[in-house]
């Protein structure tokens, strides 16, 4: 399975982004002002979005992973942050470093994970059912997506148009085979995963937050950002916040420059 991208940026280091439900390839591009210059990035498009078939956890994982050169940054919000960890976990060698923005591991007891794969199924249904304006409106009054109702309306409109340009059935599909009732759980490949890892959250967001503190407690090369006042989204909520702590990760002096103490 081959998957369509978008690039940016002229940057040396190179990176993946991939983006969350509802989301494309064009979900970060509004970053290349900020990271542009650092970062020579490719945005995936996730199965099931855009007119990408929908595809299974598994093939999404491996799909992923063969796209990715050694040394290549991989960087995930949402259900992209899922997946990035999905194939940081299984493809550990071809990662430079991880960054995890709202990340959900997954469920450790398999009937949760069953009784959210059948809300994710209702979820479904719905989106086939009311058809994908009125799903994404609905979406976009939940209470996690709090924060981005208070985006300047060119970028809640920018929002929205990415999101309605999905058909009902690739949404329901990628709810079911990438949601996180379809997810395995991941939370057994932290403590080993010797990945440099940064874990990003905003503090609003209190679910995510709490997750985003015990990942960083498992995971042994992590470092977190949780920004005040923010919700599920600081990529798009607090840009610039957000792209500082991407830059101050990826090139922190203290492991990449040689460093001389005085005595």
């Amino acid at each position: 399975m081959t998957l369509k991208t978008q690039s940016w940026g002229r940057g040396e280091t190179k990176a993946l982004f991939i983006h969350g439900f509802a989301g494309n390839a064009a979900a970060f591009t509004h970053l290349e002002p900020l990271l542009g210059d650092f970062l020579s990035a490719r945005s995936v498009e996730l199965p099931g979005h855009s007119g990408t078939p929908v595809a299974t956890w598994d093939a999404t994982i491996d799909a992923i992973g063969s796209m990715l050169d050694e040394r290549t940054v991989l960087i995930g919000y949402s259900q992209g942050a899922r997946i990035a960890l999905g194939v940081a976990a299984r493809f550990p060698q071809k990662i430079e470093r991880l960054i995890l923005e709202s990340c959900a591991p997954g469920y450790r007891r398999r009937r949760d994970r069953m009784m959210r794969r059948n809300a994710d199924g209702v979820l479904a249904d719905l989106v086939l059912e009311r058809g994908v304006e009125s799903f994404v409106e609905y979406w976009e009054n939940l209470p996690l997506f709090a924060g981005l109702r208070t985006l300047p309306k060119i970028e809640r409109d920018a929002l929205r148009s990415r999101r309605t340009a999905h058909t009902a059935e690739g949404l329901a599909g990628a709810l079911r085979e990438l949601g996180q009732g379809a997810q395995p759980d991941l939370w057994p490949t932290l403590q080993g995963l010797r990945v440099p890892t940064l874990l990003l959250a905003g503090a609003q967001d209190e679910k995510y937050a709490r997750l985003t503190r015990k990942m960083s407690i498992d995971l042994p090369l992590s470092w977190r950002a949780i920004f005040k006042d923010v919700g599920h989204a600081p990529h798009l909520e607090c840009p610039a916040l957000y792209a500082a702590e991407v830059r101050n990760f990826l090139m922190p002096r203290w492991l990449n420059e040689p460093q001389e103490l005085a005595p």
